[in-house]
């Protein structure tokens, strides 16, 4: 009875070693492909067309949040692939006075994204900022 006990007891104890082993293998693979997707995320940043190099304070622009050196990626309906110069930004902001619009811009690396509504303020214009055109 004792050697069946002390071979039984030996069975568990290699078996409990090879459940941790699998576990702490499964452990690192999950950290390494985490680690991964991370760096992936952050070279797959959409690219921007435009860029903000003026915000006044207490325009429209400013009440969003949006900031100088924010690269536009989106704002509204226009997007790196339908771009072509700043008219386009004009004519989505005019045809959109009062309705909020969809600005996706990347700040210090990240994505970030804003609600601009354009609309008559005390200023110049309906937003309050000024959007330069990226060369890329």
């Amino acid at each position: 009875l004792q050697n069946d006990h002390k071979a039984l007891m030996k069975q568990v104890e290699e078996a409990l070693h090879q459940l941790h082993a699998r576990e702490k293998e499964k452990h690192a693979r999950d950290e390494a492909e985490a680690l991964a997707e991370a760096m992936s995320q952050n070279q797959s940043l959409p690219q921007a067309f435009a860029k903000v190099n003026a915000v006044t304070p207490g325009s429209p622009a400013s009440i969003s949040g949006l900031q100088v050196d924010d690269e536009i990626v989106e704002f509204g309906s226009v997007n790196i692939n339908n771009f072509q110069n700043l008219q386009n930004i004009a004519t989505v902001v005019q045809h959109s006075e009062g309705r909020p619009l969809s600005v996706t811009v990347i700040r210090s690396g990240k994505k970030v994204h804003v609600g601009l509504t354009p609309k008559r303020w005390a200023g110049k214009g309906l937003l309050g900022c000024n959007i330069i055109p990226l060369q890329r």
